[in-house]
């Protein structure tokens, strides 16, 4: 059974461009174009791996791991950010959230692949 993959992203492009690299390399991907969304679908799906925008109308990708990981029972799926806000505040704070990884946009969805690859081999 392929690993699934939740995009989170308010850019249709940049979900269908993560979707479409994920989808060649196996997985199965759903998307969402919020964090309320998102946040809906982690709570009432499983997912190996949750990919998610910083900066989203509604809830922000930081408050959605905040509020996953808080659930009862807390989701503790990995995630990665995929953002534009490179400053390290920001970067420790998608840590202090919970993220696993932090990918700073523009990005090669290549190494995207790479980085999703090693977190789901641990």
């Amino acid at each position: 059974m392929p690993h699934r993959i939740l995009v989170v992203d308010d850019d249709a492009d940049i979900r269908d461009l993560v979707s479409t690299k994920l989808e060649s390399s196996g997985y199965e991907v759903e998307t969402a174009g919020d964090g309320v969304a998102g946040l809906e679908l982690a709570i009432n799906n499983e997912y190996s791996l949750v990919i998610s925008d910083v900066m989203m109308p509604g809830m922000s990708g930081v408050d959605m791991v905040r509020m996953m990981r808080s659930a009862e029972p807390p989701i503790s799926v990995p995630v990665i950010l995929l953002t534009a806000k490179n400053q390290e505040r920001d970067i420790e704070s998608g840590f202090a959230a919970g993220v696993t990884d932090y990918v700073v946009k523009p990005f090669s969805p290549r190494e995207l692949a790479a980085r999703v690859a090693g977190i789901l081999a641990r």
